[in-house]
């Protein structure tokens, strides 16, 4: 069953020119938040917009999801290519344009994935019965999910938001230090808008920085009171904020966690959270698969 109501987010076709033209004010290259913040001041879009829940997930955005799609629709086309910590930068092919063309790089993905639901058919059952979008199948991820939102992280997600609330904060403990941090510790057993963690980070080797944390398995959206909050149990000789959520942040907390004049605090929501957990193989493993490139078959 379909929504009721359109999206009030602007569609992947409607992101693919402002991701690009992001990029090229960003000097060639980004990650996904830069370009998240560039498109927004760009566009000019709304905090109702920016905080509407993308349908059936429970750490992202509607347009983060849209502009997930868009960012895999200029890769699929060769505009854009992303390192394994999701920096995405412009191809040298590409680096002088001044525009691409948004109907021409969805016209090519449609083809392509035309082309493997062809492949799919030839490997029907003897029912006549094919496999549906999201059917599982690792194969067929790339024509039902963008890049950035593979089965594996909703997994993922679902996984997290069903921890031990303790278990959960010993899981951040342990990325905190995967990350640099050191003389990390819990606090407490049960969280209630302090501080469930404390640590030191220190940077080049030499300046360090004394720092709490605050973990909450959300399902939808931090507010800016629960940053608030957080940053008033920060004692004086914390230096530094960080707030680490299943969920993801409203605009209003973001705004908040960055008020000049106020201790700033950093932000982890659930996609980056995953990101992070996958980077270091925390409780993951890395599976590698291949693509078929079937142009170069059909044209040597």
């Amino acid at each position: 069953m379909g929504r009721e109501r359109k999206n009030l987010s602007p569609t992947y076709t409607e992101l693919i020119i402002p991701t690009y033209d992001a990029l090229k004010q960003l000097g060639g290259s980004g990650t996904n938040n830069e370009i998240y913040e560039r498109v927004i001041v760009d566009l000019n879009l709304s905090d109702e917009v920016l905080d509407e829940p993308h349908l059936g997930s429970l750490n992202q955005s509607e347009v983060e999801y849209q502009l997930a799609w868009a960012r895999t629709y200029l890769k699929n086309y060769g505009i854009i290519v992303n390192s394994a910590r999701s920096v995405w930068s412009i191809t040298s092919e590409y680096a002088s344009e001044l525009t691409v063309s948004a109907k021409e790089i969805v016209a090519f993905t449609v083809q392509k994935n035309a082309k493997k639901r062809e492949m799919a058919k030839s490997n029907d059952k003897p029912d006549g019965k094919t496999d549906k979008p999201e059917d599982d199948i690792d194969s067929n991820d790339d024509v039902e999910f963008p890049d950035e939102v593979k089965p594996w992280r909703q997994q993922l997600a679902n996984v997290l938001q069903n921890m031990d609330p303790y278990g959960f904060e010993r899981l951040s403990q342990r990325l905190l230090r995967e990350c640099g941090f050191t003389q990390v510790s819990v606090t407490k057993k049960s969280g209630d808008g302090g501080i469930d963690g404390t640590g030191k980070l220190k940077i080049n080797g030499i300046v360090s920085f004394n720092v709490a944390f605050q973990c909450k398995r959300y399902k939808g959206l931090v507010s800016s009171g629960d940053i608030r909050d957080f940053r008033g149990s920060l004692t004086t000789d914390i230096e530094k904020g960080i707030f680490i959520t299943t969920g993801s942040f409203s605009k209003a907390a973001k705004d908040e966690a960055t008020t000049p004049g106020k201790k700033q605090i950093d932000l982890i929501d659930g996609e980056e959270f995953i990101s992070k957990l996958a980077e270091y193989s925390i409780g993951v493993k890395e599976v590698k698969t291949y693509e078929i490139d079937e142009d170069f078959f059909s044209k040597i």
